[in-house]
């Protein structure tokens, strides 16, 4: 889906998105509640104001993705790649991030992780 535009609040809830490459893709707005996203690339995405919540992100590629307000609470981010990526006002609020890669991380409240 590189470069493609998803509706903002696109209706993803649920969705099985394992593997899926969504490079680049605007998905400023959408709904990924409880979505299956296991090894997507998200590397670069828009998903300022998108709710993750307990979204299974598990090896998932979210380098350099733009988070600004996403709702990551109970998100599932094990081994996810988020390094580089904008997560200034983020709700990672009950998120398991062991193994994730947060190098360069912009943290929610706005301080860079090492």
């Amino acid at each position: 889906m590189n470069g493609y535009k998803i509706e903002p609040g696109a209706k993803l809830w649920r969705a099985n998105l394992t593997g899926a490459n969504l490079t680049g893709a605007d998905l400023m707005g959408a709904n990924f509640e409880g979505a299956y996203l296991e090894g997507a690339n998200l590397k670069g995405a828009n998903l300022k104001g998108a709710n993750l919540k307990g979204a299974k992100l598990w090896r998932a590629n979210v380098s350099g993705a733009y988070l600004w307000g996403a709702n990551l609470s109970g998100a599932y981010l094990e081994g996810a790649n988020l390094s580089g990526a904008y997560l200034e006002g983020a709700n990672l609020k009950d998120a398991y991030l062991e193994g994730a890669n947060l190098k360069d991380a912009t943290m929610p409240d706005g301080s860079i992780h090492h």
